[in-house]
């Protein structure tokens, strides 16, 4: 067999397809058992010759785009969680191009990042080759589930041509304003040599190798999201997406309408400038507190204590200085604030629940009414003033206004407006809405990533730019500085501006990154005088941001999409991932998208407008899958076992699609019995008229299915098919007609199958283009139905009948069956209740 198909493998897929029909029946006939490997195999080849699912674009028809959240390709491969969304996609790509839509159903690779780049440390192998092995790995797993991808459309972010995209989507939003640098405290790690999310920091530490911490002002690069906050919270109002993502989504952008407040310091000219979203409460503020990174912290008296303090500070995360810690910790300055409204003075302190950099870095501190200021208060005997009647302190919720003076009576929402307005007539404050989003820090300090496509001017000790022959920057280190403050933008004849080639990537105590050691790269000359690169690279959002776009463009080079292939394919019609990406992802690549349409550069205004979580499959022992559990299943160990087909099959009918859901390897043997009764029905499909409970099971099921994938119901839809697979397989001469409409049902989901099924029912085709099953609703109504008879509320009998039989036919039905006549003789009939095609019940006394 393997001889036959390489001999026609080399004549192309056209000569193939009779082959295919022939081959297959001849098979059959030789033996009842279904061979998985062989049929896997010859299919997967045949769609790969043949090109089966290449996307197209055709005017008299309409479009479906099928997204999955691209991988990120490591060195482990794929586990069986991973197949269960880009399964799910699969199907309704298959699905979609059999009910006639035109389908992009693309995958790429999510390349660059830490994790390649910790590799090639550890290992001494370049990430470049350890991307492209493991691509390599996930491709050829991929393919093996059989999905359905045009693989002309492969992309990954580490491609040349990618990149280069990339980099000028980076330089419209710099050219727009929309990226700057700025002074931002990040947490820095010398002994890694990057700046770490808040998550990756535990007291202090890295999460990674236990490495100090500290919380510093770095030059980055920011891309200014906040200026789409409000655009970002508008859009998710039509989008078709999971409740929880959406609220995750508003609650990340964090929008608060309040008042700004403004405490004069006692004795200066300075102020300090408060947000609140209860200004009913300002005469409950007994003391103000500011960040530890406030510009007037070390300017208050107290400095050594304020200084020590702070040092502390910035050696916790945010996440460690925001958590409900039992003990909270700060230090007073010496100076007091002036009430803007009593005039009395408060005390300023020092404390680390508040952070520089969300809001105006200071809050005033009503402890009646707040958690963490009350614990605050209690901490340190500070006053606490109820100006909320309410219950037990402290009481947050609304109230009646007391202990505040002309505002005393007034309920919660009239008092915010009362006390809005009495400060703007002091000029002490206004109304103000502010975001709990903040701007993008986009810089790394790594190898694996875009380099940022800016240079700078390299100047001479008196500030003039350095020319050529002046001193070389590659060969000291003195003599110069680049002037940060002049960025310019790469050109776009140059990009992409790639990677330089080194063996040289192991991060450095230098915040600048390990590009600032490779000084050829770094400085350059252009015009006689020398400039530099910026050293910092693009962090792996970035190549996640816009990937859906590129899918639908790859292989041009003049543009990153061109507007015919926009209005082509985009948006998204369905994408499909985890819930782990609800946030960040979702919010960046909505912020480009929503950039890109305001600059004319993309026709739709959001990109994606069915999002579905798949939920986490679980290993056998209830817990999340990872190697240090051991409880990781391989699915080329379940193929190699039981074939893609049965894989895809247990996955979607473990449960509903966003459910979590354990594994059970031995629950697989179900499904592998059912994809052998399919191809058992098929293998003796007879010309034979369809009779009577067959023709309604059919029809049934038929509408059953296409309901049920259409509401991404896989789970009901495969059980359907058991119930019609096992009907026709049980039947000594299946009818035809019925097993080609069940091999049309189950391709999408066992597309092996359903291919190898068709091919044993006589057609030379692929069933991956053919019209979608259709049902007769006229033909979904059983011509009988078996009604339960009840005396006195106890069934006594079962009769057959029409759905719709008239009451009269059903009694006479009724009282003919002897368990009715038993317990109904001798007694007066008093009732009778008939309700077509469901019951009879019998009243008799």
């Amino acid at each position: 067999m393997r001889a036959l198909m390489l001999c026609f493998a080399a004549r192309g897929a056209s000569a193939l397809r009779p082959a295919l029909r022939t081959t297959t029946r001849t098979l059959v006939a030789r033996r009842a058992a279904y061979d998985v490997a062989q049929v896997e195999e010859k299919w997967q080849r045949f769609w790969d010759d043949d090109k089966t699912f290449r996307s197209q674009r055709n005017a008299d028809r309409d479009k479906k785009y099928i997204l999955d959240m691209f991988p990120y390709p490591s060195g482990s491969g794929l586990h069986v969680g991973h197949p269960e969304g880009y399964t799910a996609t699969d199907i309704m790509a298959r699905y979609w191009r059999m009910k006639g839509f035109d389908v992009l159903h693309p995958m790429g690779w999510d390349a660059f990042g830490l994790p390649a780049e910790q590799h090639a440390i550890n290992t001494g192998t370049h990430p470049r080759e350890t991307t492209l092995k493991n691509i390599g790995t996930f491709k050829r797993q991929l393919k093996a589930l059989g999905l359905s991808y045009d693989w002309d459309r492969e992309l990954s972010t580490t491609d040349p041509d990618y990149v280069k995209w990339t980099q000028w989507i980076f330089l419209q939003l710099f050219e727009a304003g929309l990226a700057e640098q700025k002074e931002v405290p990040v947490n820095w790690c010398p002994a890694l040599g990057t700046v770490l999310a808040n998550e990756e920091v535990i007291d202090g530490l890295s999460e990674r190798g236990d490495h100090p911490v500290v919380r510093a002002p770095l030059r980055q690069w920011v891309l200014k999201i906040t200026e789409y906050a409000d655009k970002l919270l508008a859009g998710l109002d039509g989008l078709d997406w999971p409740a929880g993502t959406l609220r995750s989504q508003r609650e990340w952008i964090g929008r608060s309408e309040g008042t700004s407040v403004k405490f004069q310091v006692k004795g200066s000219s300075e102020d300090v400038e408060v947000f609140t979203t209860r200004p009913d409460t300002l005469m409950g503020a007994t003391y103000v507190v500011l960040a530890p990174e406030h510009p007037l912290a070390l300017k208050l008296g107290n400095e050594d204590a304020v200084k020590e303090y702070a040092d502390a500070a910035a050696r916790k995360s945010d996440l460690d200085r925001t958590a409900d810690a039992k003990t909270k910790t700060g230090v007073p300055t010496a100076s007091f604030a002036v009430h803007p409204i009593s005039g009395e003075d408060v005390p300023i302190w020092v404390a680390d629940y508040v952070l520089g950099a969300y809001g105006t870095g200071a809050v005033m501190a009503v402890p009646a009414h707040d958690t963490r200021d009350y614990a605050f208060a209690e901490a340190f005997g500070l006053p606490i003033v109820r100006v909320v009647d309410g219950g037990d302190l402290p009481y947050t919720d609304p109230g009646v206004c007391v202990n505040s003076g002309e505002f005393d009576g007034l309920k919660t929402g009239k008092a915010k407006k009362a006390v809005t307005y009495k400060l703007s007539q002091l000029e002490r404050g206004e109304k103000k809405v502010t975001y709990k989003l903040r701007d993008w820090v986009f810089s790394r300090q790594r190898y694996w990533g875009e380099p940022i496509p800016i240079t700078f001017p390299v100047l001479d000790q008196n500030g003039a730019p350095l020319p050529e022959g002046a001193l070389d920057p590659r060969v000291t280190d003195e003599g110069f500085e680049i002037d940060f403050s002049k960025p310019e933008a790469v050109p776009v004849s140059q990009l992409p501006l790639q990677l330089p080639e080194t063996d040289d990537y192991a991060p450095g105590e230098d915040p600048a990154g390990c590009l600032a050691r490779i000084k050829d790269w770094r400085f350059y000359v252009e015009d006689g005088h020398w400039r530099a690169r910026e050293t910092n690279t693009m962090p792996q959002w970035a190549g996640s941001c816009w990937y859906y776009l590129r899918y639908a463009d790859n292989g041009n080079d003049a543009e990153f999409i061109s507007p015919q292939s926009d209005e082509d394919w985009l948006p998204v019609d369905l994408y499909v991932g985890g819930a782990e990406h609800a946030v960040l992802h979702l919010l960046y690549a909505r912020f480009w998208h929503l950039f890109l349409h305001d600059q004319k550069k993309v026709q739709a205004p959001e990109p994606f407008k069915k999002l579905v979580h798949q939920g986490l499959i679980l290993g056998a022992d209830g817990e999340k899958m990872s190697k240090s559990r051991g409880n990781v299943v391989n699915p080329d160990e379940v193929i190699a076992e039981h074939g893609a087909d049965a894989l895809r099959l247990y996955e979607m009918f473990m449960g509903p699609l966003e459910a979590v859901k354990p594994w059970q390897t031995a629950q697989v043997s179900g499904v592998v019995r059912f994809r052998d009764r399919v191809f058992q029905a098929c293998a003796k499909a007879a010309d034979v008229a369809i009779d009577e409970e067959t023709e309604v099971l059919l029809h049934k099921s038929m509408r059953k299915v296409t309901t049920d994938i259409d509401q991404l119901g896989f789970n009901t839809a495969i059980s359907q098919l058991m119930v019609l697979s096992k009907h026709l397989e049980g039947m000594k001469e299946p009818p035809r007609e019925a097993c080609e409409k069940l091999a049309l049902m189950v391709s999408p989901f066992a597309p092996h199958l359903g291919e190898e099924c068709w091919s044993v029912l006589g057609h030379s085709e692929s069933l991956a283009g053919h019209a979608w099953v259709e049902w007769d609703e006229a033909k979904c109504v059983d011509a009988t139905v078996t009604m339960a008879v009840q005396v006195n509320g106890k069934v006594r009998a079962k009769i057959s009948l029409a759905p719709d039989a008239a009451e009269d036919d059903a009694r006479a039905l009724a009282f003919a069956e002897e368990g009715v006549q038993k317990f109904t003789e001798g007694k007066d009939v008093k009732k009778v209740i008939y309700v077509p095609g469901k019951i009879l019940n019998i009243v008799a006394k």
